[in-house]
């Protein structure tokens, strides 16, 4: 296997998957790769495609928020999905892509990673990668689904905030790993998890892994709803993917992408 991605070295596919990587885009230097990904989508390209990059100069992360991208340093990449599924469903994607990337970088790394719900991967309690799913949907039909995954590898320091809560596949496995057999490892195990999820459209056979991964489970949490913040206690997830909070008045079930979670001090 090659040591890492380089324009000339990339494959032509993702070795080991059916679909998921078997039509892949390289670029040196992009914009975003869910941008490109959006692109590419109307443009014909099909269920599975794969857009991957060395730099991203206008990445973006969940709220509309950058994402910082080191050029040589990160896994920048993009999945086309183009599911027979419905519209309200999709969301959950987010977490399935969460339970892939975990073991994609266990597999590699002999790491231990959790999830911060929804869309977080944590590495002893730090940041390691983001995941960002979008939706192009009319009339009760998806067009497509992009999810965006940046996960730090070759990283050896962050700037101001994130220094306190960002870190890197190198620094928590303590040698230099490999960006392509992540990424390779990622997508097979995406597929995986892909094929529990499509059968029934959620995540009912997939609560008790993800669970297992969950930061967040027995812990207080914050939900930063702008219009109705509150406090409890995580206690695991619907099949639906929504937080389940048990709070002094009774339990609540918390969506994603309509808020933030975090601890009571600070960003776990």
């Amino acid at each position: 296997m090659r040591a890492d991605i380089r324009s000339e070295e990339v494959p032509s596919s993702i070795p080991n998957t059916e679909w998921a990587g078997q039509e892949l885009y390289f670029f040196e230097t992009i914009g975003s790769t869910n941008t490109k990904a959006k692109e590419l989508a109307n443009e014909g390209a099909r269920h599975g495609a794969l857009i991957i990059a060395d730099e991203q100069i206008a990445g973006k992360g969940r709220s509309g928020r950058s994402w910082v991208s080191q050029k040589g340093a990160s896994i920048y990449m993009t999945l086309l999905l183009k599911p027979q599924i419905k519209p309200e469903n999709a969301p959950m994607l987010t977490l399935v892509t969460a339970m892939a990337v975990c073991d994609g970088i266990e597999s590699v790394a002999k790491i231990d990673c959790q999830i911060k719900w929804p869309n977080d991967i944590l590495a002893h309690g730090k940041k390691v990668c983001g995941i960002l799913t979008e939706m192009d949907a009319s009339r009760g039909e998806i067009h497509s689904i992009v999810i965006g995954i940046g996960i730090n590898v070759h990283n050896v320091s962050f700037s101001g905030e994130l220094s306190q809560k960002a870190t890197s596949v190198d620094l928590e496995s303590g040698k230099r790993q490999s960006r392509q057999a992540i990424m390779e490892a990622v997508m097979r195990a995406f597929e995986h998890y892909y094929a529990i999820y499509v059968q029934t459209e959620d995540m009912r056979e997939l609560v008790e892994g993800y669970c297992k991964r969950l930061i967040n489970l027995h812990q207080e949490v914050r939900v930063l709803d702008p219009k109705d913040p509150f406090s409890g206690i995580a206690i695991g997830i619907t099949p639906r993917g929504e937080l389940i909070v048990d709070t002094k008045e009774g339990t609540r079930e918390v969506s994603s992408g309509e808020v933030s979670v975090r601890g009571p001090h600070g960003y776990v």
